[in-house]
């Protein structure tokens, strides 16, 4: 009697490793399902551009979040006041590390204070501009048709003036503080925001998903709101990191033309150049120093926005 053989047991195709360097996708491993913006975190963390600009904002954000204890002196203290001759501004010593000057407050103190006084701008603003940007494009990209076509016409027009010109122009009108400069810049941003955001939700209004939920019955209001604005605003978000470099920089073109009022020895790095012009000769690091700051923080936030769309970017993930 011949013996039967046992049954062969079934062949499981196992699931090829992760390549070299690649990212592990394989059903039930940790990163399998993460989302998008947890991705793109996790190469950003990698990212030695991504990591340098994440510590000048963080840095410039810790100093003017904690300048009432960094600043040596008051914003508006003057406290070298009967140090200061017409020819002459003491420079960096013992008592004011980066020198004085010509109202007689400390530098340092000034571009300690003059962090905050930037950053509450350029958030603001940005903030400001995001939200009007977010309403414009949102009834653009939801509405279409003759909407859509009126909505765009006013943006177009508002981006063929020169946004430094335009918010010139704001600034004057609405007075000389710095509530007309946080104004001025965020309607500056809208029609960006605006532009980019109706962009994204046509493009999404094609994709398959919302085919699928329409087929389901849900109304094209529920569509627009739960899906194809959610999945729109990425570009955007980094489009607002970017922005903030710009707000820092038109802060202080905008204080430095005499539009933010204030009293002169008000701590803000615009005023601080503006103040700086007559003395150039004899001490030219009064207008290097706040210089230094605009264009570091500007840099920082650049370089953080870009790697933040470097990550979002389909095509940048697939080269990695």
């Amino acid at each position: 009697m011949t013996a039967t053989p046992p049954p062969a047991e079934p062949v499981v195709d196992a699931a090829p490793p992760p390549e070299p360097g690649g990212s592990d996708t394989r059903p039930g491993s940790k990163r399998d399902g993460q989302s998008l913006w947890r991705q793109a975190f996790r190469r950003m963390r990698t990212s030695p551009i991504a990591i340098l600009g994440a510590v000048i904002v963080l840095a410039f954000v810790l100093v003017a979040l904690l300048a009432p204890w960094l600043a040596p002196y008051p914003a508006q203290a003057t406290p070298g006041r009967d140090l200061i001759r017409p020819t002459m501004i003491p420079g960096p010593s013992a008592e004011f590390p980066l020198g004085l000057d010509r109202f007689g407050s400390d530098v340092l103190s000034q571009l300690i204070w003059g962090a905050r006084a930037s950053l509450v701008i350029g958030v603001v603003s940005t903030l400001l501009g995001l939200a009007g940007g977010v309403a414009v494009g949102l009834l653009a990209g939801a509405f279409g048709g003759w909407v859509d076509t009126a909505v765009m016409r006013f943006v177009d027009l508002m981006l063929a003036i020169p946004s430094l010109l335009l918010a010139v122009s704001i600034a004057a009108i609405a007075g000389q503080n710095n509530t007309s400069i946080i104004i001025a810049i965020g309607v500056v941003q809208i029609p960006i925001f605006a532009r980019l955001l109706r962009g994204s939700m046509l493009a999404q209004r094609k994709e398959d998903y919302v085919l699928a939920a329409r087929s389901l019955g849900l109304t094209r209001g529920t569509v627009t709101m739960s899906h194809v604005l959610p999945n729109s605003l990425g570009p955007v978000i980094v489009q607002a990191t970017l922005v903030l470099a710009t707000a820092v920089i038109e802060a202080a073109a905008l204080s430095f033309l005499g539009l933010g009022g204030g009293r002169p020895t008000e701590a803000e790095w615009g005023r601080m150049l503006t103040g700086a012009q007559a003395e150039l000769s004899i001490a030219p690091r009064l207008a290097l120093l706040p210089g230094l700051c605009i264009s570091i923080t500007a840099l920082g936030f650049t370089l953080l926005g870009e790697s933040l769309r470097e990550a979002l970017d389909p095509r940048m993930r697939r080269r990695r």
